[in-house]
């Protein structure tokens, strides 16, 4: 249990540096924060989006804020480094403290959210979700979201690709709680395919295509149980069909004529030859 209370001090301590620095930083735009200890000391990385207001004239601010880390969280040697947010609309933190000093200011909770949300969309985050909650309307809490693109809510995507900054806005009402969740713009998600075409075939446009030659043509396919084209007979003329039906005609006359004068009815059938 000695090992396990350790790491629990060790983590509360960790959660109250952040929240001092953010008080102290709050005007500077706090973006994050990053501790690791290393031999030399602890080195704890300030991610800010002014970081001239972090830093101060000469040193003055950043050397106040290391001494108070080292003797009010009995950090060892710490060492802070300041790092400039690369964009401000896609850290979830920053955008959770504009959201909510814009509801201090008195901006009406659906534009302020709307207008968040697009402000992070043409950022080119892939998702958005915005969670304000309080007492937005009237004497009950209730709770509104804004939402946009692809968002992930439970899984290891949401831990990878969703970062989550949270705000408090204290107004006359009472408090409003800011939740802000983006999705990084290049997370790789599971279900994400990419088709890569066949090596060693580079694709050509069609000048650059040479010459083909004309090739030989190839004997046409005939059906199983049919005879190809040419060995088919033509059909006999119409004269030489005229001539056998009347020979057929002829023949069957003279059967029955010969039938008739057998049983002696005395008709008589002329056939010409």
């Amino acid at each position: 249990m000695a090992g396990e209370r350790k790491l629990v001090r060790e983590k509360i301590r960790r959660v109250l540096l952040k929240e001092f620095l953010m008080n102290e930083t709050k005007r500077a735009g706090f973006g994050g924060l990053d501790i690791q200890r290393t031999p030399m000391g602890t080195r704890v990385t300030l991610i800010a989006e002014r970081p001239g207001l972090v830093i101060g004239r000469k040193g003055s601010s950043i050397n106040a804020l290391t001494d108070a880390v080292q003797n009010r969280f009995k950090f060892d040697n710490p060492q802070i480094e300041v790092q400039e947010v690369e964009n401000a609309a896609l850290n979830a933190q920053i955008m959770a403290e504009k959201l909510a000093n814009a509801l201090e200011r008195g901006w009406h909770f659906r534009r302020a959210g709307h207008s968040t949300v697009r402000r992070i969309m043409s950022a080119g985050a892939k998702g958005c979700l915005i969670v304000v909650a309080g007492k937005l309307t009237g004497q009950r809490h209730r709770t509104q979201k804004f939402k946009s693109g692809h968002i992930k809510y439970c899984g290891e995507p949401s831990y990878t690709f969703m970062q989550k900054g949270f705000a408090v806005a204290k107004l006359k009402p009472g408090v409003i709680g800011v939740t802000v969740a983006i999705m990084d713009p290049k997370a790789k998600l599971p279900d994400d395919i990419t088709i890569i075409g066949t090596p060693g075939r580079p694709v050509l446009p069609v000048a650059s295509l040479p010459a083909l030659e004309a090739l030989p043509e190839e004997p046409a396919t005939v059906p199983e149980g049919e005879l190809p084209e040419e060995d088919v007979e033509p059909p006999p003329p119409l004269p030489e069909i005229l001539a056998n039906a009347s020979k057929l005609a002829t023949k069957k006359l003279k059967k029955v004529k010969k039938e008739l004068q057998q049983l002696g009815t005395g008709v008589d059938i002329q056939v010409n030859d």
